[in-house]
This record gives C-alpha cells, sequence and structure tokens, in this order.
C-alpha cells in the first residue's frame, strides 16, 4: 500500500499529501505497538523491565485520552513516567483503575486516594482465637465456678499458716 502511494507520489506531485499521512500512520501505530509491557501486580506495576513500588507513586494523572490511554505517574524519586497502552477502551479503563486503586499513597487527579476510594483495607486479625471446646453443661459450669468463688474466699486450701 506505501508502495503504490509513493509511486502515484511520484507521478502527481498532490498525492504526496496522502503518502505523509499514511507514513505518519504507519509508523505511529509501530511506535505503539513497540510501548513496553505493563504488568500489574499486588506488590509493583512493572514497565518492560522498570520495576515500580506501589508506594513510590506519588500521582496518578490522567489525560483526556482514553485509547490509547496515557498516564503520567509522578515517582518519590525520579522523573515524572508517562504510561501509554494501546488497547481496546474496555482494557485502557480497567488498567488505569487498576493503576489508582494500588497507588494508594497517591493523589488522583489532584486528589487524595483515601478520599476516592476510602482508607485501605487492613488485613483482619482473628483476636478471639479458636473457639473453647466445652465439656461442661451451663449448669455443670456454673456450679465449677460457684465451688472456686468459696475456695477463693477461703483463703489457702492446705491448711498450712505462715
Amino acid at each position: 500500500m506505501i508502495g503504490v502511494s509513493v509511486w502515484c507520489s511520484l507521478q502527481w506531485w498532490p498525492a504526496w499529501i496522502p503518502t505523509g499521512l499514511l507514513l505518519a500512520g504507519v509508523v505511529g501505530t509501530l511506535w505503539l505497538a513497540l510501548r513496553p509491557v505493563l504488568e500489574i501486580t499486588s506488590s509493583h506495576l512493572l514497565v518492560g523491565r522498570r520495576t515500580i513500588d506501589w508506594l513510590d507513586i506519588r500521582r496518578v494523572d490522567q489525560t483526556n485520552w482514553v485509547t490509547p490511554m496515557v498516564v503520567e505517574l509522578t515517582l518519590r524519586e525520579g522523573p515524572r513516567l508517562r504510561v501509554i497502552y494501546p488497547g481496546r477502551e474496555e482494557h485502557c479503563k480497567l488498567l488505569l483503575r487498576l493503576i489508582q486503586q494500588r497507588a494508594s499513597q497517591a493523589l488522583i487527579n489532584g486528589v487524595p486516594h483515601r478520599r476516592i476510594f476510602g482508607d485501605p483495607p487492613q488485613p483482619k486479625v482473628d483476636k478471639t482465637g479458636p473457639p473453647r471446646p466445652r465439656f461442661l453443661s451451663d449448669k455443670d459450669e456454673a456450679d465449677v465456678e460457684r465451688m472456686l468463688n468459696i475456695l477463693k474466699s477461703a483463703g489457702r486450701l492446705d491448711g498450712e499458716d505462715q
């Protein structure tokens, strides 16, 4: 297709306009196709070979572009990072949402993360421990408690005085 456009352009000079636009589209598509792979894990964002910890992201700013998705990440150390993802609209929105949710210390378009998503969930700790096995009925347990209180009020149980 490009060869035909170039041949036509050589024959008739105004054909260079669509040929240039076609070449620009090819170069742009090739550039987007060669962007580094994005991988999201629970602890970090992987952009190509670069690992970015979620806590190192200080700001996530999205542009008005949905497809391709363009996001500016401001990191704790180093320059800003522009992430470009040329995917379908649903995938772009999902990726943006995941980046915004996981960057819990970041400002999302200038708004604190807590105001948008709430406080990050804390791991639940069971303070009660495992349930205590029951060997006695409620009535028998009450009798044992009553006898224990009587023994405690009597003082020493072995009869020796100090």
